[in-house]
């Protein structure tokens, strides 16, 4: 009897690049797909963020702080110090410090689900998947909701929005209106449908580049984890069996450790546009 051999490199890759998802159908149209790993995952990191926050609030002291606090107080004194030189509005300040704070939070929580081995939650939800009657085949769960397009676009999308509210507010929709069809080339009817196209364009770009940084520097290290992952599935005992295996130990090592450079980036990356972003909405042309 033959030993019952594992997935191929293609197929293991390919599972794990899968979402676990909510498909509904209406007619020929799918009006409705969920990645449901991708939801659990942010919104459960989003409560983590916030209970955490809440929880170094509730320990503040006057004297000696903890390393909780002070690892607060730091990341809010630096959050602050960004949005004060980018954002001059001291009202706007009030909203928008805090939510520049919850993003870099939030974000690099999400990214640090990639230093997690990568066959520990899959293999824990294969289990559970199983145990209720499921086909572990098809059990899929990612875990890295920033390295999902649709999370990474959804959190782009609320920027733009906050962005035009608060064009709206600063401005009036008039105000704002006025300026969408005479800047930036100037205020005749002629150059109104290019300055139009002009505005379009920069909201888009802004948004679409927002979104596709965080979630093509996530999914690359995701992928590069599970190329990783591969060399230490060849384990056997000839040297090239040997040689992989340290390499996988020596690799994976060195990446876990580059990449939490990488995850700390990409949330302050995020957190940056995202107050430059609102601060624009705050200029005149």
């Amino acid at each position: 009897m033959s030993a019952e051999q594992g997935p191929s490199a293609s197929a293991y890759i390919g599972h794990h690049l899968t979402h676990l998802q909510n498909k509904q159908m209406v007619g020929i149209v799918d009006f409705s797909v969920f990645n449901l790993d991708s939801l659990f995952w942010a919104i459960s990191l989003g409560v983590l963020a916030c209970f955490v926050m809440w929880l170094a609030a509730r320990r503040a002291t006057a004297g000696v702080p903890g390393r909780l606090q002070a690892a607060v107080e730091l990341m809010v004194e630096m959050v602050d110090a960004q949005a004060k030189s980018i954002v001059h509005n001291a009202e706007s300040r009030k909203f928008v410090a805090p939510l520049a704070l919850t993003v870099f939070v939030w974000i690099f929580l999400m990214n640090a689900m990639d230093l997690l081995p990568v066959d520990l939650i899959p293999l824990i939800w294969e289990v559970v998947f199983a145990a209720n009657g499921g086909d572990a085949h098809h059990a899929y769960m990612r875990v890295v909701p920033t390295a999902d397009l649709s999370a990474a676009m959804g959190l782009s999308v609320s920027v733009l929005l906050i962005s035009l509210y608060y064009c709206i507010k600063i401005k009036g929709l008039g105000g704002w209106l006025h300026e969408l069809f005479t800047a930036p080339f100037g205020d005749h009817f002629l150059l109104y449908p290019f300055n139009f196209a002009m505005q379009m364009i920069e909201f888009v770009a802004k948004t679409v580049s927002q979104g596709m940084r965080l979630f093509g520097n996530m999914f690359a290290g995701e992928l590069i984890f599970l190329l990783i992952a591969l060399m230490g599935g060849a384990i056997s005992l000839s040297f090239t069996g040997i040689a992989l295996s340290l390499g996988h130990i020596v690799a994976g090592t060195v990446w876990a450790i580059f990449h939490i450079l990488i995850i700390t980036l990409q949330a302050f990356v995020f957190m940056m546009l995202t107050l430059v972003y609102v601060g624009q909405a705050h200029d005149h042309h």
